[in-house]
């Protein structure tokens, strides 16, 4: 098992923090978010890690290097028009090879268990990937991710409006007092998944999606397990959120 790590963004919601650095760069309780991730990808047997870089993506690579000092092996690539989530796997493809692989934003911190966990749920089946996934009794949060009795991926609807969560309502697959499951961010997949990536078109956002990736894997019938994350999940998306991190909240 091999790892992405997307980590390119600046991260604008964080203001004068990121001036000068990346947004996965910044510290929770004295270490770099990216530094939390590969640790925690050491624990579960990763050694092989591939760092999507961009803003200041010399920062990032000064100063893991080749891995070495952490006991992994890190290379790079440099993501240098910012489009989206979508395409941006496509520079770890050679890295790739014919491995599966752990692929997660370089902002989202978990307990170091979630990616072992990942790992097991993976090798339960033939599976042509893994999305982790929240849950909630909000349906407004995010991109929203339905499963059947084997908790295997049918749907995704990213972000939803108004609207589309009424239909959902009206379809039944939204139901009163059910869990609402929401997408994590953090996923294995085989590299058929760079056959979806392939495919994309812009979204009317002007981003290649990632998600749209994932949804033609479920349209064509790939099996994608889903696992609940368990304890601590954290987008670390904005000043707040990090100042809570510091405080041990």
């Amino acid at each position: 098992m091999k790892a992405v790590i997307l980590a390119a963004g600046k991260g604008t919601r964080m203001k004068e923090l990121t001036s000068e650095l990346p947004k996965p760069m910044l510290r929770v309780q004295g270490t770099p978010i990216l530094e939390h991730i590969v640790l925690g990808l050491k624990s579960a047997g990763v050694r092989d890690i591939f760092i999507i870089t961009g803003f200041r993506a010399d920062v990032v690579e000064s100063y893991f290097g080749d891995g070495s000092k952490w006991g992994v092996r890190i290379q790079y690539g440099r993501q240098l028009v910012q489009d989206g989530t979508g395409k941006a796997p496509e520079l770890a493809m050679e890295f790739v090879g014919a491995s599966p692989f752990i692929l997660t934003y370089g902002d989202i911190l978990v307990k170091q268990e979630t990616y072992a966990r990942m790992i097991k749920r993976y090798n339960e089946d033939y599976f042509s990937g893994v999305v982790t996934v929240t849950g909630s009794q909000d349906v407004t949060k995010g991109g929203l991710v339905f499963f059947d009795e084997e908790f295997c991926l049918t749907q995704l609807v990213e972000k939803p409006s108004a609207e589309q969560i009424e239909q959902l309502r009206r379809d039944g697959w939204l139901k009163e007092g059910d869990t609402a499951w929401y997408n994590a961010g953090i996923y294995i997949f085989r590299p058929s998944l760079f056959e979806f990536t392939a495919k994309l078109q812009k979204s009317p956002r002007g981003e290649y999606e990632l998600t749209d990736a994932i949804a033609g894997l479920i349209q064509t019938r790939h099996p994608l397990a889903g696992l609940r994350i368990e304890g601590r999940w954290v987008d670390v998306r904005d000043p707040e959120v990090l100042a809570q991190l510091e405080q041990g909240l």
